[in-house]
């Protein structure tokens, strides 16, 4: 073992995390040849991970170990996004993890890396690219394992959701999704709302917060906040918002919810 370079390979595990990925583009960078890494491959050390990433021999990495080396590896904008993110924060207790999709955004033209995208993941990777919202704002790190990694937080995951709906969300779900969210901070929410691109994305997220009648929405200044032109109609056949010039599904307004 000796002509391997014990130190070397034993210096790697000391600073890569236990259960994350290895791409092998930046074992590259830190001095890992290919002829290198096969040999630790060879003796056991590593294993493939699929063309382009290994792993410790044996480890188990899940989709957020991939996730750790999109992000601080591969220096990718890819994060767990939607209502993953607000489970992974406990924020939809309601929900159990492994019977559900992981959201994951990530920026326009941006891809996943082909050793990502042919792993068996479980739950199901649904993977979205996406500039409605600038990439870095309102951003947060959640520790699993004994690593960290980068999602959105509550407000943005709301956000996302709302992208998503109607066809890839239920907007009943993302009202109770919202309905949870009675601690937002007023200052994040108004950032996100001035620089948030999407008019229908802005015009749900009001709708349902004031719906939901959280107290934090007062301190939102709307007139700073471009809701757009024009009608903007989600579902067929549901309720006409004449606030918000929006359609909605009626189960929203069948609650016994004051209209608004």
């Amino acid at each position: 073992m000796s002509s391997l370079n014990p130190t070397k390979i034993n210096y790697l595990l000391q600073q890569v995390p236990v259960g994350v990925a290895m791409a092998s583009s930046w074992l590259s960078k830190q001095g890992y040849s290919p002829d290198l890494i096969r040999s630790y491959r060879k003796s056991q050390w590593l294993e493939s991970l699929g063309n382009g990433a290994v792993k410790r021999i044996s480890d188990e990495v899940d989709y957020l170990g991939a996730v750790y080396c999109l992000q601080k590896q591969l220096e990718q904008s890819v994060y767990p996004a939607a209502k993953t993110a607000l489970i992974l924060q406990g924020r939809s207790h309601y929900l159990e993890m492994d019977e559900q999709q992981v959201y994951l955004f990530g920026s326009e033209k941006e891809t996943l890396p082909t050793w990502f995208k042919n792993q068996n993941w479980k739950p199901k990777i649904q993977f979205y690219t996406s500039s409605f919202l600038p990439e870095s704002l309102a951003m947060t790190q959640i520790v699993h394992k004994n690593f960290e990694v980068s999602v959105s937080t509550p407000a943005r995951a709301l956000m996302e959701c709302l992208y998503l709906a109607p066809k890839e969300m239920n907007l009943v779900e993302c009202y109770e999704l919202m309905e949870g969210l009675n601690d937002l901070v007023p200052t994040q929410v108004q950032q996100l709302l001035e620089q948030c691109t999407s008019v229908k994305v802005k015009r749900l997220f009001l709708y349902l917060a004031e719906k939901s009648n959280h107290s934090w929405l007062k301190y939102v200044n709307k007139e700073k906040i471009d809701l757009g032109a024009g009608n903007r109609s989600l579902v067929k056949n549901g309720v006409y918002i004449s606030k918000y010039k929006i359609t909605v599904p009626k189960e929203l307004e069948e609650d016994g919810l004051p209209e608004i």
